[in-house]
């Protein structure tokens, strides 16, 4: 089976989820492929348990093993979904949150990533299932990104205050950056492989020289090369030729950063951001930028699709579920212990320099809705001891995020008073 096979299939799997979910559950996009995949996954291990021999189950993982899934979403997907999401991102609301969304990026998913680490590598202990502080740690920074696709359409349903919507996107990319980063770091010194950058077991001074170079170099090339792409935007007044500047820029600039190696999703994260905010502002027609809104919508939306698709799917990917269910559920919670954590005591530090809104540490933590860039990272991990319990957990975080926190987030928002009544 070749490549245009698998995204051939995989691609109509999601149309046909998706089309499911439209008539008949009407739940959010997200939402409905993921259940629609999960359901479906379930009945086919129900069909083969009541009849064995058409092993259905074998056909799937089989199919699941003809896609590399390091270089489709590590190296291919995520740069698209990146941009995308950084294309919409009202940069001057943004520089408004600045310091809190730093906080929120950098100490936040440090917080996150230890308590994590730390919490699920002393839970799997009791449990007998023993994986060292560095896996777990690794773990920990595969499930701190956050995903803002959900909530951020509801913001705008709601009519929410865009100093709201700015913190929540703002921290999403830039910890998607940062997460990213880390878990590479990480993954190297747990010997997973992580990057060609780094030798398995690196020393501390290795993983700063490499934060350092992978954060700034990243943040250099993508404000030089977004810079570029405005220029050719700006000399141009055809939005075909537009259209394609935008996506050379995605491909060329993610590609690039590997090939000079500084963090791709941090580039890709700027350059949407330059483009979005002085491209669309300065060099587009309104014809322009509407085909554009529309092209990066539908990618967006598309892969996000298959990516949750996947997600439905890799209840395949875990041969030994008796053994692994018990610890990924024991995940959920100190997942969101830890993004409690995680936002709450860089919001502590910013009510020192000035008032925040009301209710701003449960909105920040029931929102950051874990999706797409972790299960891509998961997904990425080559065959290990501890992958199967490290996919059972992450399965079971998103499936608990995306069903749960993302179908319930709108009470909490309108309790806290975000909507027409309370903006």
């Amino acid at each position: 089976m070749n490549a245009f096979d698998v995204a051939a299939i995989l691609v109509a799997a999601a149309a046909v989820f998706g089309y499911v979910n439209h008539r008949f559950l009407r739940l959010p996009s997200t939402s409905g492929t993921l259940l629609v995949a999960l359901v479906s996954s379930l009945v086919v291990v129900l069909i083969d348990r009541v009849v064995p021999g058409i092993d259905l189950s074998s056909a799937i993982e089989g199919f699941l093993g003809e896609i590399d899934v390091d270089q489709t979403l590590m190296h291919g997907l995520l740069c698209f979904l990146l941009f995308a999401g950084a294309l919409h991102v009202d940069l001057e609301g943004l520089l408004k949150q600045g310091w809190l969304v730093a906080g929120l990026a950098t100490v936040g998913v440090l917080l996150s990533v230890t308590v994590v680490g730390v919490l699920t590598c002393f839970t799997f202990g009791l449990l007998d299932v023993h994986l060292s502080l560095l896996v777990c740690l690794t773990f920990g920074a595969l499930i701190s990104p956050t995903d803002p696709i959900a909530v951020m359409g509801l913001l705008k349903a709601l009519k929410a205050p865009p100093s709201l919507e700015s913190q929540i996107a703002g921290e999403s990319l830039f910890n998607d950056g940062v997460g990213v980063v880390v878990f590479m770091g990480l993954a190297s010194m747990a010997q997973f492989g992580g990057t060609a950058d780094l030798a398995p077991g690196p020393s501390a001074t290795d993983l700063t020289v490499f934060a350092i170079r992978e954060v700034v170099g990243g943040i250099v090339l993508g404000m030089a090369l977004g810079y570029l792409g405005y220029r050719a935007l700006k000399s141009l007044a055809d939005h075909p030729l537009e259209l394609l500047i935008t996506l050379a820029l995605v491909m060329f600039l993610y590609a690039l950063s590997f090939w000079v190696h500084v963090s791709g999703p941090l580039a890709v994260v700027v350059a949407g951001l330059f483009i979005g905010n002085h491209g669309r502002r300065l060099a587009m027609s309104e014809r322009t930028r509407e085909h554009i809104d529309a092209f990066w919508t539908m990618i967006d939306e598309v892969l996000n699709a298959v990516l949750f698709l996947l997600l439905g799917l890799a209840v395949f990917a875990v041969s030994r579920w008796a053994d692994v269910l018990a610890p990924a559920l024991l995940v959920v919670p100190i997942c969101l212990l830890a993004r409690l954590v995680s936002v709450a005591v860089p919001v502590a530090a910013m009510r020192m320099r000035g008032s925040l809104r009301r209710g701003l540490v449960p909105i920040l933590t029931w929102s950051g809705l874990r999706g797409g860039i972790s299960v891509a990272l998961v997904l990425s991990l080559p065959r290990s001891p501890g992958q199967e319990v490290l996919l059972a957990s992450t399965y079971a975080v998103v499936v608990f995020a995306v069903l749960v926190q993302g179908l319930t987030v709108r009470r909490v928002l309108m309790h806290y008073g975000v909507g027409e009544a309370g903006a």
